[in-house]
């Protein structure tokens, strides 16, 4: 494995986009809303082109899709994966995105499974990885990673070899692969890392040629741009997605893998 020359790249990536992510943390003691903001009480989920496109094609989706095939996802994650803030497993995302695949990609056969396990880290959902995920032979695996480890204050980075072992392991399958990014909630962002793992994840799929997706920032526009409270969004342990962040990640999720998956591309034929 390259592992040292990965980690050079991943370590040179996050120094470069922390200092293009111009974060601004809100502060845990000033995240109470004004009176006077009028929130809906179901607001409407909006989302941008930029924040639902993949920089990089899913190559084995579109090559399935071309050719009428089933496509299998794997969600592997833990507690915002498994569902956790959740009224019933329907409502976690791995769920609802199989609804919204289903709307985008009309007639196409597409299953979802739910991996996801409370209170695991990168290195449990490695150890899992062959049972939970590749024995399911799947055709894009969307891993959510990284939340648990800033919340416990981890080292930064071993995450990077133990990234760099699963996604070899992944690869090897012929499977896309996306990387999901933590959540933006007052215990995430209280947390001094949270900008460092946010900032290896994306550095990582850079470096090895992945996508990612940045609930982070998603969640992050809902608060400071859309000024949602957190509330909002967030059940009320203040950490994990609700039914309505859930269904709006999905959305956003299905429509940059509908996008990335029908994106011309040469190889994506016969």
């Amino acid at each position: 494995m390259r592992t040292r020359p990965i980690a050079t790249a991943v370590l040179l990536g996050v120094a470069a986009v922390m200092g293009s992510l111009a974060i601004s943390p809100v502060s845990t003691q000033a995240q109470s809303v004004s009176a006077d903001v009028v929130v809906p009480a179901s607001p409407v989920c909006n989302i941008s082109p930029q924040q639902a496109r993949f920089a990089l094609p899913l190559r084995k989706m579109a090559r399935r899709l071309l050719n009428g095939q089933p496509i299998k996802i794997v969600a592997l994650g833990s507690s915002s994966t498994y569902g956790a803030g959740a009224s019933s497993s329907a409502a976690a995302y791995p769920s609802r995105l199989a609804d919204e695949l289903s709307k985008r990609l009309p007639g196409q056969a597409i299953t979802v499974l739910n991996r996801g396990v409370s209170g695991e880290e990168a290195a449990d959902m490695l150890a899992r990885l062959d049972t939970a995920v590749l024995a399911e032979h799947p055709d894009l695996v969307l891993w959510q990673v990284g939340t648990n480890s800033v919340l416990r204050n981890k080292e930064l980075p071993p995450h990077i070899s133990t990234l760099h072992q699963g996604l070899v392991r992944l690869k090897a399958s012929g499977a896309d692969i996306v990387l999901i990014d933590p959540q933006y909630a007052p215990s995430v962002i209280a947390k001094p890392n949270c900008e460092a793992m946010v900032a290896l994840i994306a550095a990582t799929a850079k470096a090895e040629h992945i996508d990612v997706f940045h609930r982070y920032q998603l969640m992050r526009s809902w608060y400071l741009e859309q000024h949602l409270p957190f509330e909002t969004f967030l059940s009320p342990d203040g950490l994990h997605m609700n039914d309505w962040s859930y269904a709006c990640l999905a959305k956003a999720l299905a429509m940059a893998i509908a996008e990335a998956a029908t994106r011309p591309i040469a190889t994506a034929t016969r």
